[in-house]
């Protein structure tokens, strides 16, 4: 059995995460830098400690699967399955060229190593609830989570897949990505979505709202759910859009703009700071 890592240790991954999304985007000159940056530390809790899987045996069938609603923010998730070893790291450097396996937003039919293809926004939750039963149908005892956004929330079926979640106890996990930021601007000014935590446990979720950048808050939400099978689970995690590289921190502009030169490497320094701090 792999020896568990730290704390500190898995910051460190989420900082290597931040890095190789930098790179990426910068290498193809397009996608969307700022949610990953702030979904870096959550996703490195789930490859590092959390999911069961087998990043040498990707189809093994015992595996959790992980869904991505918010397909948009690819890096993240790429950067994640290439650190854990699902293919070589170089490879990063393809994300979003023609030919490539690392499409803008995963798709099955290129990288059969994620769970399920995503474009348009708001249809990861309904794929989960549905996945999660049909585990439960077929006796399966691996896990089913599911990645979602706050600007996704705007979206009807969003709010029709978490009462279909609750009326037929289905033992999804869900976390949200709540960093108040969608590409046309904050999401208070595009539609002011309240307070999701609160939305989600009014239709009769488990729910608990946590900071999004807070290894051990993280990683006690997510083994706290696994542990729990009675019915559909949110995590509401806090997050600032651009995390890690200060002049992104919080900004609308790069939620999908790639850095030039001069502004990649400056994201890569303040990040290699951080990797040796």
């Amino acid at each position: 059995m792999a020896k568990k890592l730290t704390d500190s240790e898995i910051q460190q991954k989420a900082n290597e995460i931040r890095r190789e999304v930098i790179r990426m985007v910068h290498a193809a000159a397009c996608g969307h830098p700022g949610g990953p940056l702030g979904l870096a530390d959550i996703y490195a809790v789930l490859f590092f400690d959390i999911l069961n899987h087998r990043p040498e045996e990707p189809d093994w069938d015992g595996r959790d699967r992980l869904l991505i609603s918010n397909g948009h923010v690819s890096a993240v998730r790429y950067a994640s399955m290439a650190l854990s070893g699902y293919f070589p790291v170089e490879e990063l450097l393809q994300f979003r060229q023609l030919g490539s396996r690392l499409q803008g937003h995963p798709s099955t039919r290129y990288l059969p190593s994620v769970e399920n293809s995503s474009g348009s926004l708001g249809q990861g939750l309904s794929n989960a609830v549905g996945l999660s039963l049909g585990a439960r149908q077929q006796k399966k005892d691996y896990r089913v989570f599911v990645a979602m956004s706050d600007g996704e929330c705007g979206e009807g079926m969003t709010w029709e897949a978490a009462q279909a979640a609750v009326h037929h106890k289905a033992p999804v996990i869900a976390f949200l990505d709540n960093n108040g930021i969608q590409i046309d601007g904050f999401t208070k000014d595009v539609l002011d979505l309240g307070d999701l935590e609160k939305k989600f446990a009014s239709f009769g979720w488990k729910t608990r709202r946590e900071s999004g950048h807070d290894i051990a808050a993280i990683r006690s939400s997510f083994a706290e759910c696994r542990q729990y099978d009675e019915g559909p689970q949110m995590i509401v995690f806090d997050t600032i859009l651009g995390k890690g590289v200060s002049y992104m921190e919080n900004d609308p502009g790069w939620h999908g703009k790639a850095p030039n030169d001069e502004l990649a490497e400056k994201a890569l320094k303040e990040i290699a700071e951080s990797l040796a701090g």
